[in-house]
C-alpha cells in the first residue's frame, strides 16, 4: 500500500456510501478534490479524520473528531461501536438509515438497471434492537491480552473484537458472550476452536462449537456444564456441514412459528434462517400481498429454503413447488410441510445456477413466480424461464446491485413493468439493504 498521510484532515461529508462511510473530496493541497470515504461521518457533517488507507482513485479515513453533527447524529448504543465490524450505522438515527437504504436501493435501479418503480413502497421496519437470531462469534486467542476473545471481526477483518456485549443480537445470546470467552478460554482445544455459531427458534438457542481437533474428555464436560447452566442447546462441528452433532440435550427442538399462517418450521443448527423475526413475518405478507395468489393458481417458489414463502402461499393458491439448491433443505421443506398438513406444496432440489432445460418441474405450467435468491442474484434462472406464462414476479433481494441488473433484463429486455419496489430493514445498524420489488407483463 502507498505511503499513507498522516497529518489530520478536515472534511466535508456530502453523502452516504452503500456500506455506511461518508464521502467527501480532499480540500486543497496534494491530491485537492479526490474522493475520500470517511468511516464514522455523516451526510452534513464537518469532521476531522485520519487516512487509513490510500488507492489510485480514492483514500479511505477514520473520524476523529466531528467539528459540526449533522441533526441526525444519535449517541452509539453499544460501547463498541466504531471498532467492532457488526454495525455501521449506530450513530445515524433509525428513521434516517432505512431512508439511506431506499435511496441505495433506487439509485441501483437507476444506475444498474436503468429501470424506474412505478411506486416506491413505505419501507418495512421491526424491532432495532435485539434481533439478531444467527450469526457467527469469531474466536480468538490473544496471547497479549491472555484471554480468549469471541465476538463478530473489527472493521479491520484480521482482527476480533474484544465484546462484553451486544445490542443487535436476541438478548439471551447477547448475555452469553463474556461467558462464551470465559468457557473457551478454560478450555484445553482453546486455539483449535475457530468460531460459535448461534441460531434461536421461539424456545430454543443454540450453539454450534467449530473444533480443529478432537475434543479431550474435559472440554466436552466443559461444554455440557455450561449448556446445561445456561439453558441453550450446543452441536459440535469437527468437520464439515454434515458433521455437525448435538451434545446436548440429545434431540433439541429448533422451530419458529409464522404465525399468521398458523406455521411451524423445524430447522437445523446450520441452516439458514430470517435473522430478524419480527421483519420475516412482515416482509412475508407483503411479499403475499404483492403477488396476489389465487385459490386457481400455481405459483413457482424459487431459492424456496425451508419453506418461508412456499408454505405461507400454499395457504392460497392451488400449488405451490418450491425449488432450492440445497438438498437437505429440501428434504427439511417437505418434513416442514408434512409437519403443518400442507398437501398441496411441492419441493425440488436443483442447481438453479446450472441448465435447468431437463428440470420436469420447468415443463410446468405456472402462474406467478416468487423467488428469493441469493446476492449474486437470479440472472441465469430467469435467463431460462419461460416467463410469458407469469403473469406477476415479486423478487425478495439481499443485494440492491443484482436486483437492479435483474430488474433491468425484465424491463428492458423482456417488456415487464416495475410496479413497485422497495426496502426492508432485516438488518438495523448495518448498511445491509434487503429489498422487495413486483413485476407485471
Amino acid at each position: 500500500m502507498a505511503r499513507l498521510d498522516l497529518a489530520p484532515l478536515e472534511l466535508d461529508i456530502t453523502d452516504l456510501t452503500h456500506d455506511g462511510r461518508g464521502v467527501a473530496r480532499r480540500p486543497d493541497g496534494p491530491g485537492a478534490g479526490k474522493t475520500v470515504f470517511v468511516s464514522g461521518a455523516l451526510p452534513g457533517e464537518r469532521v476531522r479524520a485520519v487516512q487509513t488507507g490510500r488507492h489510485r482513485s480514492f483514500d479511505e479515513a477514520r473520524t476523529v473528531e466531528v467539528l459540526q453533527a449533522a441533526p441526525e447524529r444519535v449517541a452509539p448504543r453499544c460501547a463498541h461501536f466504531g471498532a467492532c465490524g457488526g454495525c455501521a450505522l449506530q450513530h445515524y438515527a433509525e428513521d434516517r438509515q432505512i431512508l439511506a437504504k431506499q435511496r441505495v436501493l433506487l439509485e441501483n435501479l437507476e444506475r444498474i438497471g436503468h429501470v424506474r418503480p412505478e411506486t416506491v413502497l413505505e419501507p418495512l421496519t421491526d424491532a432495532a434492537w435485539g434481533y439478531r437470531r444467527k450469526g457467527r462469534f469469531s474466536v480468538r486467542r490473544v496471547e497479549k491480552k491472555d484471554r480468549t476473545l469471541v465476538g463478530f471481526r473489527e472493521n479491520d477483518p484480521r482482527f476480533v473484537a474484544d465484546l462484553s456485549e451486544c445490542h443487535t443480537v436476541i438478548p439471551r445470546v447477547g448475555a452469553l458472550i463474556p461467558a462464551l470467552s470465559a468457557l473457551i478460554d478454560g478450555l484445553q482445544t482453546r486455539r483449535e476452536i475457530p468460531q460459535v455459531e448461534f441460531i434461536a427458534g421461539d424456545d430454543t438457542v443454540a450453539l454450534t462449537f467449530r473444533h480443529l481437533v478432537p475434543l479431550p474428555d474435559a472440554d466436552r464436560a466443559a461444554l455440557l456444564a455450561f449448556a446445561q447452566a445456561h439453558d441453550v442447546a450446543v452441536f459440535l462441528q469437527p468437520g464439515g456441514v454434515d458433521s455437525v452433532h448435538p451434545l446436548w440435550p440429545a434431540e433439541p427442538k429448533l422451530a419458529f412459528r409464522l404465525k399468521a399462517w398458523d406455521i411451524e418450521l423445524k430447522f437445523r443448527p446450520l441452516d439458514f434462517i430470517q435473522v430478524n423475526a419480527g421483519l420475516n413475518e412482515r416482509m412475508i405478507a407483503r411479499a403475499l400481498e404483492l403477488l396476489e395468489p389465487q385459490p386457481d393458481e400455481r405459483v413457482l417458489d424459487l431459492f424456496a429454503g425451508l419453506g418461508n414463502f412456499t408454505l405461507p402461499l400454499a395457504r392460497h393458491a392451488r400449488e405451490v413447488v418450491g425449488v432450492e439448491g440445497d438438498a437437505g433443505l429440501v428434504q427439511r421443506a417437505r418434513e416442514n410441510a408434512a409437519h403443518n398438513g400442507i398437501g398441496n406444496a411441492q419441493f425440488h432440489a436443483a442447481d438453479l445456477a446450472t441448465d435447468l432445460r431437463n428440470e420436469p418441474w420447468m415443463r410446468e405450467g405456472f402462474d406467478k413466480l416468487l423467488l428469493d435468491p441469493p446476492r449474486s442474484g437470479a440472472d441465469v434462472v430467469l435467463a431460462q424461464l419461460p416467463l410469458k406464462q407469469f403473469r406477476r414476479i415479486v423478487y425478495v433481494s439481499c443485494h440492491p446491485a443484482s436486483l437492479a441488473r435483474d430488474a433491468g433484463y425484465l424491463v428492458n429486455d423482456k417488456k415487464w413493468r416495475l410496479r413497485a419496489a422497495g426496502v426492508m430493514d432485516m438488518f438495523p445498524h448495518t448498511a445491509h439493504v434487503e429489498s422487495i420489488a413486483v413485476f407485471e407483463r
